[in-house]
C-alpha cells in the first residue's frame, strides 16, 4: 500500500466517507469531521504513519488537502 493509499484510508476509515469526496473534504463540511472525528482522524494517521502531530498542526489540519501540506513536514511522501 502506497503513502497516499494509507492516507486516504485514514480519512475513509476515521470519517467514514467516500474516496470520491477526499479532493473536496475540508473540517466540518460533513457531520463526521466534527470535533470527535478529527481527533480519530488525527490519531488514525499517527498510528499509519508512526508520526506525532504537534498541537498547531492538528489545529490548523483543516482540509484533506492541507494535511498533505503537513504530511510533507513529517517526511510522509504523498
Amino acid at each position: 500500500m502506497t503513502n497516499l493509499e494509507k492516507y486516504n484510508q485514514a480519512f475513509i476509515t476515521a470519517l467514514g466517507v467516500e474516496e470520491d469526496m477526499l479532493a473536496t473534504l475540508e473540517y466540518q463540511s460533513v457531520p463526521q469531521w466534527d470535533s470527535v472525528g478529527h481527533m480519530q482522524l488525527i490519531a488514525t494517521l499517527e498510528d499509519a504513519f508512526d508520526i506525532m502531530f504537534d498541537t498547531d498542526d492538528i489545529i490548523d489540519f483543516s482540509s484533506y488537502e492541507k494535511g498533505k501540506e503537513f504530511m510533507k513536514k513529517y517526511e510522509v511522501d504523498l
